[in-house]
């Protein structure tokens, strides 16, 4: 397919070097141009999925698997408890208060009367001390900016109180609940406001009934723009703690105020020399989950009153840590053992108190519980169930079902199993295999190899209804654990990042090659799959190995490596890529960058590229302009594809009928291609 591109010959000279950028047009989205050019892009897409002839199949069955009850973990403040659920095809998670975690309750907030579009989403919420009230932000058409609002718990009214120009923060109540902390920038231009680069943070404190305004600036620092501040207040109420990172770094500086005195912030680890996570207060002493001087993670506590002792509570060990929680006076960590979660338990002191058993080889996937709990609740999922919500017993060590979805998964016996690969320099290389039982190593299927790799988040098992319905319908699913995610701590993300990001793309190409050489994949039937930071490891994967794959999904992408920091939050991720303006980041970059690495007359497999047009985490002119490369470039037969979502942003907040919409076109995407062998 043709792409309907201007002549114009944009070069930037880029230390030193020539950089050809004819597409930089497809950058500006308020130009009707670009706009003409979505429409005629989305025309080409739709005919081609419409031609695929089994969308309507695929799509009728996602929503036969997504239409089941769901709810998230119960948490409770005051008497009260609170829920998030969806009866199955609502477009936003409702959420609900009840008097017990187990309870019916009542609704609380409902999105869905926000919008007719269903694309007002609920992005946070954070309930008072005694949970009186719950300050809530609420998102428009995916954006990251987030305004908060103040309901009242008992009457389900909103209170006057408004805070706008919110992003990458949680709010937090002062224990007295005469308001609460939150981050915010200075209110953007409105035309560029989805596009222009977010900086110079600060830490306010609204006080309810004031006009935003008023709000009084608890931490800014005007010489560093680049810090996001992160406010939690301890269970026992006396500590507000302050997390400041610079980007995505790990790394991190924490603050703190003690509440019960004076108040005020000052600084308790202030190094930036290792990652500091919160687990709560004991006393005098603030416990972190923290890799300083332990790769995969060790639990310390903190002298916050006095001068900062810090002594060590859970040593690390060959397991990574993954985080921690007081509940009932008990210290319970949660460990991952390549990639697959264990759950433990200890006295406040660290002593080891015994492991809590779980279902099978899974996930974790949220633990809550405050110190004054009985019980810990939280939600265990793996590749073939989605997430069950059990609960703990601390006193008795019990732990119990509380609620298990109902799902028609179908007779389908779903198997998962974990295999090694090897990556170019010898590196074993985690990856999880989910398949129906009939369907077996030497046969060559269909196979999705789908991988993240970035920004030390570890990849573990995850229920997901697209996933299911491909591999219920023969395909194999491949998820790999990449270095540069947090499967083995600091150490393995530190080997996938910076200068290292090479390393990657490596080990997903060597589990690709392991796919094909073990007959899991047909040779024209293997597709690399992600989205994101995952969509950079899908565009680097498809324009370094196009002889590989027979199809590519490369979702929501950051893929050109020049320029991703001049947008919106794109400079936060430096920490992980580099900087494009040193000239040794950029030579890194410049030999990676997807967009770059277009070359013409290759023959590249077949490619669908999505993005929504107000992502405003990753703006939509990475996608554009690759789309745009790729089919300048094409010289094989394979459809190069573009789908942009209208009035959709990155992922976070999109109607279920949207995920629906857009599922169902991947799916048809990947059965027409790899069922025909790549055409």
């Amino acid at each position: 397919m043709a792409a309907s591109t201007d002549s114009a010959d944009h070069v930037d000279t880029l230390h030193g070097v020539a950089v050809a950028d004819p597409h930089r047009w497809l950058e500006d989205a308020t130009d009707d141009r670009v706009q003409t050019w979505i429409d005629e892009q989305s025309a080409a897409t739709e005919r081609w999925l419409a031609d695929a002839g089994q969308r309507d199949e695929i799509r009728s069955r996602l929503a036969e698997l997504w239409d089941y009850p769901r709810a998230g973990v119960p948490w409770r403040h005051g008497e009260s408890w609170f829920q998030l659920r969806n009866s199955g095809l609502q477009d936003q998670d409702v959420l609900w208060v009840a008097d017990a975690p187990d309870a019916r309750g009542r609704v609380l907030l409902d999105p869905n009367t926000l919008s007719t579009e269903g694309t007002t989403a609920l992005t946070g919420a954070s309930v008072s001390v005694d949970g009186a009230l719950i300050a809530y932000a609420v998102s428009e058409r995916g954006s990251d900016w987030r305004t908060w609002r103040v309901r009242d718990v008992s009457s389900g009214e909103d209170l006057g109180d408004q805070v706008e120009w919110s992003k990458f923060s949680p709010s937090a109540w002062h224990p007295d609940g005469s308001g609460f902390y939150y981050g915010s920038f200075a209110p953007p231009d409105a035309r560029t406001a989805y596009q222009e680069a977010t900086r110079g943070q600060w830490l306010a404190f609204h006080r309810l009934g004031d006009r935003q305004a008023h709000d009084e600036v608890v931490a800014h620092l005007a010489d560093e723009p680049e810090w996001i501040y992160t406010p939690e207040v301890t269970d026992d109420g006396r500590w507000l703690v302050v997390t400041l990172q610079r980007g995505t770094d790990p790394r991190s500086r924490v603050w703190v105020a003690d509440l019960s005195r004076d108040g005020a912030l000052r600084p308790l680890l202030d190094a930036y020399d290792a990652a500091y996570e919160l687990v709560g207060a004991t006393g005098d002493d603030l416990l972190f989950v923290t890799d300083r001087d332990a790769p995969r993670g060790r639990v310390v506590a903190v002298d916050a009153a006095g001068g900062g002792a810090i002594r060590e509570l859970v040593a690390e060990e060959e397991a990574t840590l993954q985080g921690a929680q007081i509940v009932g006076h008990r210290l319970l960590t949660l460990w991952l053992r390549d990639a697959v979660s264990q759950l433990r338990r200890h006295e406040l002191d660290g002593t080891a108190d015994g492991e809590v058993a779980l279902p099978g080889i899974g996930s974790v996937e949220s633990l809550a519980g405050r110190h004054d709990d009985a019980a810990a609740l939280f939600a265990f999922a793996s590749f073939d169930a989605p997430p069950a919500i059990y609960r703990h017993w601390v006193a008795s060590g019990r732990t119990e079902l509380v609620r298990a979805p109902q799902v028609a998964l179908g007779p389908e016996e779903i198997v998962t199993e974990q295999v090694f690969a090897t990556s170019a320099d010898g590196t074993r290389v985690p990856l999880f295999l989910v398949h129906r039982e009939d369907v077996r190593a030497g046969e060559g299927h269909p196979t999705v190899l789908w991988g993240y790799g970035g920004f030390d988040i570890p990849v573990t098992p995850m229920f997901r209804v697209p996933w299911h319905v491909w591999v219920e319908r023969g395909g194999v699913l491949a998820v790999a654990n990449l270095r540069g995610g947090g499967e083995y701590g600091k150490e393995w993300h530190d080997a996938g990042r910076l200068r290292n990001k090479q390393r990657v793309f490596d080990d997903a190409l060597g589990c690709g090659q392991w796919l094909l050489d073990h007959g899991w994949a047909a040779p024209d039937a293997l597709a690399i799959q992600g989205a994101s930071n995952g969509g950079l490891l899908a565009g680097a994967c498809l324009t370094q190995r196009p002889d590989l794959f027979a199809a590519a999904v490369v979702e929501v992408g950051v893929l050109d490596m020049l320029r991703f920091h001049l947008s919106t939050i794109g400079w936060a991720w430096k920490s992980d890529y580099g900087d494009p303006d040193d000239p040794d980041d950029f030579a890194t970059l410049h030999a990676y960058s997807p967009l770059h690495n277009v070359k013409a007359g290759t023959a590249y497999p077949a490619t669908l590229v999505t993005t929504g047009d107000h992502d405003d985490r990753v703006v939509p002119f990475h996608s554009f302009k690759f789309a745009a490369a790729l089919q300048a470039a094409q010289a094989g037969p394979a459809p190069i594809l573009l789908r942009v979502d209208r009035s959709g942003g990155h992922g976070a907040g999109k109607p279920t009928a949207k995920v629906i919409d857009e599922r169902a076109d991947v799916l048809t995407f990947l059965t027409r291609v790899l069922s025909a062998g790549g055409g």
